[in-house]
């Protein structure tokens, strides 16, 4: 099936105990909890004691832990195995390569399940129901969503095992925050359907509102009052000088959105000034990711010709026209992303398609 793209694959960060006795061999202990499953219910669970092993095992190895001499199991452990796609063999809007018009989504794809599969699911759907309506596909970048990180990994550098998404695994996770998603996504949705009008009215009045929110501090000066400045000392921030703005003001680390909203006659809502007081604080570091992932954008928008014959590219190195043969990259941007594609290889590929070879 898929010309041996199928493998099999077990689970990453449950493993059975048995297979712990195995890996950590030079332990002499395993800690195991005892968790109430419910305040209603008269059964526990037996965290870290995962087990595939048969039932008669399971009856023995449970009477052997202290405490649990007489227990009665009303559910015993099992094993998890599913096949899997090598997601190399996947477009980055998760079709497949080899049978066009197939998407795939979820633990098929060798990821783990729950919020990686529906991430999966929404833009494997998305891309199908474009390309039924002669439309552009939609992929998410890196730095527009933790669902571009997770679709990039997999398909530009596979995985041996379930994938799952860390937050750790994005380069560029201080715009990725969770207060921003609707500023981030909401205009996509709305492009590809999933949004309707009045919702994404609601998001542009947003945009303008923490806009001009932002404007208005800049200018609005605030006046040093004895009740002002008692409310500072109050909250261990340092009194005002004349000439300071709530620009300058919001700044202070101790310095909050109510406590702008309490003390000045600010017409903006607090889930506004709040928004606004994440971009204010940050403004620096916000500034200084923007600016690395211009480069990210920048070698995105460069797109490979889907024919390009890599074999023609003279002085590249032997394991990247594997890599990229065997990956076949959309952009640059996705190519320099592919381990053993060096920026020497990444140089010569520019230059060769800028040539208008293939």
């Amino acid at each position: 099936m898929y010309g041996g793209v199928i493998e099999r694959v077990g689970p990453r960060y449950c493993p059975s105990i048995e297979t712990k006795v195995v890996r950590f061999n030079d332990k002499e202990r395993h800690q195991i909890f005892i968790e109430p499953e419910s305040l209603s219910l008269d059964e526990i669970y037996l965290g870290g004691f995962s087990t595939s092993m048969p039932i008669e095992i399971q009856d023995q190895m449970i009477r052997l832990i202290p405490g649990l001499e007489n227990a009665v199991v009303s559910k015993y452990a099992y094993a998890i195995e599913y096949d899997a796609i090598n997601p190399i063999n996947l477009w980055p809007t998760l079709e497949t390569k080899l049978i066009e018009n197939l998407y795939c989504a979820g633990q098929i794809n060798s990821t783990s399940g729950y919020e990686e599969a529906a991430a999966q699911g929404l833009m494997a759907g998305i891309n199908a129901s474009l390309k039924i309506r002669g439309m552009e596909p939609f992929i998410l970048q890196r730095h527009e969503a933790y669902i571009g990180v997770l679709i990039d990994d997999l398909v530009t550098k596979g995985t041996q095992e379930p994938y799952r998404l860390l937050t750790s695994r994005a380069e560029y996770r201080l715009l990725l925050r969770h207060d921003n998603a609707d500023l981030r996504l909401r205009e996509y949705g709305y492009k590809v359907g999933l949004l309707d009008e009045e919702t994404y009215k609601k998001l542009l009045k947003k945009k303008e509102d923490i806009s001009s929110c932002i404007e208005s501090f800049r200018t609005y000066k605030v006046s040093p009052t004895k009740e002002l400045n008692q409310a500072l000392t109050d909250i261990n921030s340092s009194v005002l000088n004349n000439g300071t703005t709530i620009f300058d003001l919001i700044k202070r680390p101790e310095v909050s959105a109510k406590f702008i909203k309490d003390n000045f006659e600010i017409a903006y809502p607090l889930s506004i000034i709040k928004q606004v007081e994440i971009e204010i604080k940050y403004e620096g570091y916000i500034k200084k990711a923007f600016k690395e992932a211009e480069k990210l954008i920048a070698n995105e928008v460069r797109k490979i010709p889907s024919d390009i014959d890599y074999d023609n590219i003279p002085n590249i190195a032997l394991e990247a026209r594997e890599k990229l043969k065997e990956i076949r990259p959309l952009t640059i941007g996705q190519a320099s992303r592919i381990s053993g594609v060096n920026p020497a290889d990444i140089a010569i590929l520019s230059v060769y398609i800028k040539g208008g070879a293939k």
